[in-house]
């Protein structure tokens, strides 16, 4: 998109570059016009959103905004994106502007860009390929003995129920497998992580690879920010989730559920419904409603492998039913330990902060053991993995030190619960801000 005629504040260089301000680069965050800032050039994105591999939203969320640490956060393949933004460079920062923008911590991102370039020296950024293969065989290997249970030891309770244990174990752990892959974190090349991401969410999962790339990876960008954040959506239809957005929805006198008492009927309507009453549908719609054949031809492999081998086991009911308990499971396992880490936090809408600032506010670690690690697919290490998106998870407890120190020198909290702890705040902070809206809705 060419850019417009002289704006105010903005000049032109001798060799033709345009030169723009801060306030300029702002004011394209709508839905028009659309643009960021990465390394002091500017970049019309108003056409290419649509086409970004990453979603539409992920990037849009920046604009109007500096994007220059997601930027080197979340592609591996640095030099290769930088050619593909070359048509949409429009300008740059003028001389006198400031690197950075107000609202951001100079001091602070120096330094971790600093510790960014000395982690990569370090090496921290290659996986271990063995880590990963002996990560899929046990997931293979336990996936095989949940159907070996009901072939050897037939199909009475005890046999069903420890088959339905195994699956929903192999469930979440290939879960937490295809993580990697959609974070890049696994393999040098962007072909071979979504390849294996594709095996794993949709085979071994029974979902959609364009779906998790949607959700997640906004998510990452902008985690805890309202309306950026889709991990949230659940307020305020559901839950008054943060100080900040309870405080302000009692304001308004809105109440869709009694708030109040969230942090009881979440047991009902979080941890044992996500997966089963939501998920497992809204997964469909979505890839048939956009198309993505490719996704549904793996997912379909998924059901058609589970049908081959549990329906002349069990029957079509006792397969239903043991698919069932199997999601309602996993999705207990998923919901705890995916929100221990976030919904306890600050949550708000985006206030344009630094790449650090904005990923600690919004996160909070779990203490390190070999069960934590395992259980929560090293998810317990949840603030080096948001500061390091495609770092491979074996290597968070080698970065956490630092990460640890950067945060003492700049007063940035840095936080690690045990696990009880973590699930624990989750209904605490649901509690708290329950009772802030409330407090909001009768006197204010």
């Amino acid at each position: 998109m060419a850019a417009e005629p002289e704006a105010a504040g903005t000049r032109v260089q001798g060799r033709g570059a345009r030169l723009f301000t801060w306030e300029e680069v702002a004011r394209r965050s709508g839905r028009g016009e659309r643009w960021l800032v990465i390394e002091r050039k500017v970049y019309d994105i108003s056409d290419f959103a649509r086409r970004h591999p990453g979603g539409s939203r992920v990037i849009s969320h920046y604009a109007g905004q500096d994007a220059t640490d997601p930027f080197l956060a979340f592609h591996i393949d640095k030099a290769l994106v930088r050619k593909y933004m070359s048509p949409l460079l429009i300008g740059e920062l003028s001389p006198e502007q400031p690197s950075f923008e107000p609202t951001k911590n100079e001091a602070l991102t120096h330094e971790f860009r600093e510790l960014r370039a000395a982690v990569e020296q370090m090496g921290l950024l290659r996986s271990d390929h063995l880590f990963f293969l002996l990560y899929l065989l046990h997931i293979l290997l336990l996936d095989v003995a949940a159907w070996l249970t009901l072939r050897i030891f037939g199909t009475s309770l005890v046999p069903f129920l420890l088959c339905a244990v195994l699956l929903s174990v192999v469930q979440a752990q290939a879960g937490w497998l295809q993580h990697d892959f959609g974070h890049l974190s696994v393999f040098s090349t962007s072909t071979m992580n979504h390849l294996l991401h594709h095996f794993v969410i949709g085979h071994l999962k029974g979902a959609p690879a364009s779906w998790w790339n949607h959700m997640h990876f906004q998510h990452h960008a902008k985690p805890n920010c309202f309306r950026k954040d889709p991990d949230i959506n659940m307020h305020p239809f559901f839950f008054a989730l943060g100080k900040v957005l309870s405080v302000e929805l009692g304001r308004q006198k809105k109440k869709y559920m009694p708030y109040n008492h969230q942090h009881k009927y979440f047991f009902l309507i979080g941890p044992p419904a996500l997966l089963p009453f939501y998920f497992q549908w809204y997964i469909f719609y979505f890839v048939i409603q956009r198309k993505k054949w490719v996704d549904l031809f793996w997912m379909l492999t998924f059901y058609a492998r589970l049908c081959l081998t549990y329906v002349p086991l069990l029957g079509l009911w006792g397969f239903l039913g043991l698919f069932f308990i199997v999601r309602f499971l996993e999705s207990n396992w998923f919901v705890w330990v995916t929100q221990m880490n976030h919904i306890p936090m600050h949550i708000d809408h985006d206030r344009n902060m630094d790449w650090v600032s904005t990923q600690l506010a919004a996160t909070c670690n779990v203490e390190q053991s070999f069960f934590n690690d395992w259980f929560s697919g090293h998810l317990n290490f949840q603030i080096e993995h948001h500061l390091f998106p495609t770092m491979p998870r074996h290597n968070y407890h080698k970065v956490a030190p630092l990460v640890r120190s950067l945060c003492t020198r700049h007063g940035v909290q840095y936080q690690s619960k045990p696990l009880l702890a973590a699930f624990a705040d989750i209904v605490r902070s649901l509690k708290e801000s329950g009772q802030l809206w409330l407090d909001a809705y009768l006197h204010q």
